[in-house]
């Protein structure tokens, strides 16, 4: 079946009646129980757990679609991290340390997922499938930022899929590694640290001394101006230069259109730069799923008016 539209969904985090509704909404009918539409394919921009209550749900409908060819996706920090949290580090302890914070985050998953079964193992090894990008039909989707630099590197040295090989995981957890850092900037996001005593708190009331940036945005001259956080959290954010000594990443005006999640933006849907958006409208709380209907054969100008999104269900 020939695809001539995408629909490029944010992330989920256990939101199945968010994603049945933003479903509908783009014209999907489940047929033989799974979501299909002729002409259409799905591409999920990952973490797809996490947070909500519907997990297992959520992950039989992904699943579903990615086994009949309606759909793909790549990998989201959240299922890497639940990948890390699960496997042993050999010397007694978990990729993924079982902190408090750690266990906080990954709850609502356990709950639906019971550490150490072999359900859990299974769907772990599912999420090992999923690549770490997509390059397709003149498009990109990664999970969080895409670095020319930190692909060129890194695509050797994944498989013929573009997913990580088995040993990097152990790599991957590795501050000193390459594999860390790439995991970190790809699936995470870019960051800047603070200077002097700055602090800020995060969605989940931690305080931070690193922020999140728009590396989408090639004009960023302060912390201020280029973090990723609420309008609270900015407000704490010195206003000034960020020194020329900090090497930003830059996406290429001429560049591919990339699509990508992860960052937690509220308000309308809209196009963030001529070839760059963001699909994270916080579906995990109180916002909406929100997706991208993108057709290459017809135009790569990208429009506020293919955006496309659930109803705000808690």
């Amino acid at each position: 079946m020939k695809t001539s539209y995408y629909d490029i969904i944010g992330d989920i985090h256990g939101r199945a009646s968010k994603l049945t509704n933003l479903l509908e909404k783009l014209g999907y009918q489940k047929i033989d129980g799974v979501y299909q539409q002729s002409g259409h394919q799905v591409i999920f921009v990952g973490d797809f757990i996490d947070r909500g209550s519907e997990e297992k749900q959520v992950l039989e409908i992904v699943r579903g679609m990615m086994a009949q060819g309606h759909a793909q996706a790549v990998m989201g920090n959240h299922e890497f991290n639940a990948i890390c949290y699960h496997t042993p580090d050999g010397n007694g302890d978990y990729l993924r340390s079982h902190n408090h914070a750690h266990h906080e985050q990954h709850q609502a998953f356990l709950a639906e997922y019971p550490f150490g079964s072999a359900e859990t193992q299974e769907i772990l090894d599912w999420f090992k499938t999923l690549p770490l990008f997509l390059e397709i039909d003149g498009f990109r989707v990664i999970h969080a930022c895409w670095d020319e630099n930190t692909i060129a590197r890194i695509k050797p040295l994944l498989d013929e899929n573009h997913c990580l090989k088995p040993e990097h995981y152990h790599q991957a957890s590795d501050r000193g590694s390459f594999f860390y850092q790439a995991i970190e900037t790809l699936l995470k996001g870019p960051e800047l640290t603070l200077p002097g005593q700055s602090l800020f708190t995060d969605k989940d009331g931690t305080p931070r001394r690193k922020v999140r940036i728009k590396w989408w945005d090639k004009n960023l001259k302060t912390y201020k101006q280029a973090a990723v956080v609420s309008a609270q959290g900015r407000e704490k954010l010195p206003d000034v230069a960020i020194p020329q000594t900090e090497a930003l990443i830059e996406y290429p005006d001429e560049a591919p259109p990339v699509f990508f999640g992860h960052y937690w933006f509220t308000g309308q849907p809209r196009v963030i730069s001529n070839n760059t958006v963001c699909l994270d409208y916080s579906a995990a709380r109180a916002g909406q799923l929100v997706a991208y209907r993108f057709r290459p054969a017809q135009s790569r100008v990208l429009s506020d008016e293919n955006f496309f999104a659930s109803d705000a269900l808690l």
